[in-house]
């Protein structure tokens, strides 16, 4: 099949052609060879390009994996050039006869392969290097479509290739990841930045929690909707935690700033309970700055969690500062005897209860002397509840000198999940307690 790049590939691209309606110029990433779809290798060079593009403002709006099948790569590319102003490949640009990617590219660009002498001297001298001998696959390499423009690949043996008409931007380059970057990092993002292309993108985090994702974008439904148009909301979950992330493309990296500033305090305004950070933190970070700023210390008594609670604030790099000892009572003996919980309380109650969490705040405190203290209880699963405790059930306690509160959850039966969402829930519950101080 030919494509509708016959000729005018080394023609300049007026910037105009990119100026989408959105204002800004949009890119799909075709990643081909068989050991990506096998598994027996993984793509990195999708994540990568795509990161680097969004850099330049540029809309990554798809990326697929395809085999080493010269159909199917002329489909797929005949489709991306239709929608996007920029198609970046990767792969199937090496020395064996599964490498089809160059002889597709010709079939579907109407053109054939020449040598290219600076091409032949760089394979020479890399091999040479290596201490290995030009071979007639090495030397086949220094062949490229007539109509590209050869971008060198010092890196390795396999040059890249640039095509361009007034419609899209084609490049191709070598799936090997550094050679790949090599060629990007030297080549292709200049390239585009000398050409216009390039606009400003600028993203701020928020991070929320409380609220599942469905519940939180119906709470964000008008929020959403009076967002200018270039402006974007996306919701980036991740157990329990919610990274909101707003993102703003202008031609100007000033007014995109401004706009995002105000956005983000309309943000504030409409969830002002659920947001814990307005900058990419986790909450175990966010908690050891506001110990900090305060000069306060934490203390933990963990059951059901296990030292899940303080493994996340011991992974914040200072928490020395403020972090001052856990006990990992999951016996009811161990609640007895180190944190001093009543064993009438634990026979009244339960040893799942608000009383017997408020317990074993207060002792952990008493114990360590900490300026504030957690203490978790409950039933992780995927057994041990019952009908007016089920699997799932959780109290959290948090002791300062104002008093003790007491708070309830309930989750599912995944035990490790479970772990994880009373992890957080009592550090959110934590939080709250120490912004109030």
């Amino acid at each position: 099949m030919t494509g509708k790049f016959s000729s005018g590939f080394n023609k300049k691209i007026p910037v105009q052609h990119f100026s989408k309606s959105c204002g800004y110029m949009k890119a799909e990433i075709i990643s081909i060879g068989d050991e990506i779809l096998t598994g027996q290798t993984t793509d990195t060079n999708s994540v990568w390009m795509a990161t680097e593009l969004n850099k330049l403002g540029i809309e990554v709006t798809g990326i697929s994996a395809i085999p080493d099948d010269a159909a199917r790569i002329t489909k797929l590319l005949g489709n991306a050039v239709k929608r996007s102003g920029l198609v970046l490949i990767t792969g199937g640009l090496g020395p064996t006869s599964d490498d089809i990617t160059k002889d597709t590219l010709c079939r579907f660009f109407n053109t054939i392969l020449v040598r290219n002498e600076e091409v032949l001297a760089n394979i020479s001298e890399i091999l040479g290097r290596r201490g290995v001998s030009l071979n007639e696959n090495n030397i086949a390499q220094a062949s490229v479509p007539e109509n590209c423009t050869v971008l060198m690949n010092r890196m390795g043996t396999a040059p890249g290739m640039w095509f361009e008409n007034d419609n899209a931007i084609v490049v191709s380059m070598a799936g090997v990841p550094y050679e790949m970057k090599y060629i990007m990092t030297e080549h292709v993002i200049p390239m585009l930045r000398n050409r216009g292309i390039a606009s400003e993108i600028i993203h701020r985090n928020i991070m929320t929690y409380g609220l599942p994702e469905a519940h939180l974008a119906e709470k964000l439904s008008s929020f959403e909707s009076e967002l200018p148009a270039g402006v974007r909301l996306a919701y980036l979950p991740s157990s329990g935690v919610i990274k909101l992330r707003l993102t703003a493309r202008y031609s100007d990296s000033s007014m995109a700033e401004q706009e995002l500033v105000r956005q983000v305090e309309r943000l504030k305004a409409v969830i002002p309970d659920l947001i814990y950070a307005d900058s990419e933190v986790s909450l175990e970070e966010h908690i050891g700055k506001e110990l900090k700023n305060r000069n306060m210390t934490v203390s933990t008594a963990e059951s059901c969690t296990g030292g899940s609670i303080s493994r996340m604030i011991v992974s914040v790099p200072g928490s020395s500062a403020y972090y001052k000892g856990s006990v990992i009572a999951y016996s009811n003996e161990l609640k007895e005897n180190i944190l001093g919980v009543n064993h009438d309380t634990i026979e009244r109650y339960g040893a799942v209860s608000g009383e017997c969490a408020a317990e074993m705040a207060e002792g952990v405190m008493r114990l360590t002397g900490s300026s504030i203290s957690i203490a978790t209880t409950g039933i992780a699963g995927p057994d041990g509840g019952s009908e007016n405790k089920p699997v799932g059930t959780l109290w959290v306690a948090v002791s300062s000198h104002l008093g003790t509160e007491t708070r309830s959850f309930t989750y599912g039966t995944d035990r490790n999940l479970n772990i994880r969402r009373f992890s957080l829930a009592a550090l959110n519950m934590l939080r709250e307690q120490i912004i109030s101080i």
